[in-house]
């Protein structure tokens, strides 16, 4: 079964699971006539998904009293944004993914671009990179765990950030001022700027109503900021503000 088969795979395994009751890694490997390692990356996605819990040698059930509603759906805006962000990816392109849901939804499509080199100082990030086709090569940045971000900052992350260069930065805001640039709540700002520093081009995604909003914390100034990624709700006065500012709009289409 190839690679491209991948949720079919994922598929037959949670049907083996209910039949079973319980999966082994190797009577998997062997049923799909693929490698442990493979098997080992879609027991870990499903239990990512909460569809299995892994056990030492393969995977059971999620047992009933462990089941809780789904996780909040990423919104159709999100999704559009997302996909203009990928679209604008080369093959083998070296990048930067900051912590954040918006460029997090970028993921899932990343596996359409191989011989990605991929920086990030997130966990979410990182381990939803290694469920996707085509994994690239992750790089982390290390450094001290800021639980308020959900992404290592500090020192040690300049450091290892400044030791690489990259094509492109992508990054969220808390909120956009249209005078001053991208705002934060995070007072942790060093690492934000560093990542901007070593990437050739600085792509900011986020949704239309977080541009107007004023947020005390300046994290980069238009004059670090290529290109901002948003969605068709952004009003016309704010599209002039910002393409008068030298920034290259992007509005992301809704699928239809």
């Amino acid at each position: 079964m190839s690679k491209r088969n991948t949720p079919q795979r994922r598929h037959t395994i949670l049907a083996l699971l209910a039949e079973q009751g319980e999966v082994s890694v190797d009577a998997l490997a062997q049923h799909f006539a693929t490698s442990e390692v493979t098997i080992r990356k879609d027991l870990a996605a499903l239990e990512k998904n909460g569809l299995l819990l892994r056990r030492y040698g393969g995977a059971v059930p999620v047992p009933q009293e462990l089941i809780s509603e789904p996780t909040q759906p990423i919104s159709p805006h999100k999704q559009a944004i997302a996909r203009a962000g990928v679209a604008r990816i080369r093959e083998h392109a070296r990048i930067i993914i900051d912590s954040g849901t918006t460029t997090a939804a970028m993921i899932p499509q990343l596996g359409y671009k191989p011989g990605l080199v991929v920086m990030t100082n997130s966990l979410n990030v990182a381990n939803a990179l290694r469920d996707i086709e085509h994994e690239p090569v992750l790089l982390m940045t290390g450094g001290t765990w800021d639980p308020h971000s959900e992404s290592f900052q500090g020192q040690v992350a300049e450091q290892v950030l400044r030791s690489y260069d990259f094509d492109q930065l992508f990054i969220g805001a808390d909120g956009i001022d249209l005078e001053r640039g991208t705002t934060t709540f995070n007072e942790l700002l060093g690492l934000s700027r560093v990542m901007a520093e070593v990437a050739r081009e600085v792509i900011v995604m986020v949704e239309s109503d977080k541009i107007g909003r004023r947020i005390p914390n300046l994290e980069l100034p238009w004059g670090s900021v290529h290109t901002l990624i948003t969605d068709e709700r952004l009003a016309n006065e704010a599209r002039e503000h910002l393409s008068a500012r030298g920034i290259q709009l992007i509005i992301a289409p809704l699928q239809d």
